[in-house]
């Protein structure tokens, strides 16, 4: 793999990467919310969510603000070994890296779907 193409995938994994925090902290946090609504917060079968749905707003804007920013921290680490990491290894390296990003966009997806089945139907698709 080129350098130049390593470069045009990296600025791709930036743009998934959040997606994926789009749809897992965002669009769930919404989500979420409608749904207690509905169904109750101690419907929320994740604990760390159940707890934070019983804080004040800017407890739960904090914590989602925190994991951006570790993950978008721990994210750029990943990006500046795979900028050192030697041909053809970096190559696969790039494809675990696309795999691991797709699965975090599908659970987005899932969460947002079973969300939705909460709120829409009152009942997880769980």
């Amino acid at each position: 793999m080129s350098r130049r193409v390593t470069e045009t995938r990296i600025e791709e994994y930036w743009d998934w990467i959040a997606v994926a925090l789009f749809l897992l902290l965002a669009v769930d946090l919404l989500t979420t919310l409608g749904a207690a609504r509905t169904v109750g917060a101690g419907a929320e079968s994740n604990p760390l969510m159940r707890w934070l749905l019983g804080r004040t707003v800017l407890v739960v804007i904090g914590a989602h603000l925190a994991v951006v920013v570790i993950v978008t921290g721990f994210f750029r680490l990943l990006v500046g070994r795979l900028r050192r990491t030697p041909s053809p290894t970096e190559y696969y390296f790039a494809l675990l890296i696309e795999g691991w990003l797709g699965v975090l966009v599908a659970v987005g997806l899932g969460v947002f779907a079973n969300n939705l089945s909460v709120i829409v139907l009152g009942r997880s698709l769980l």
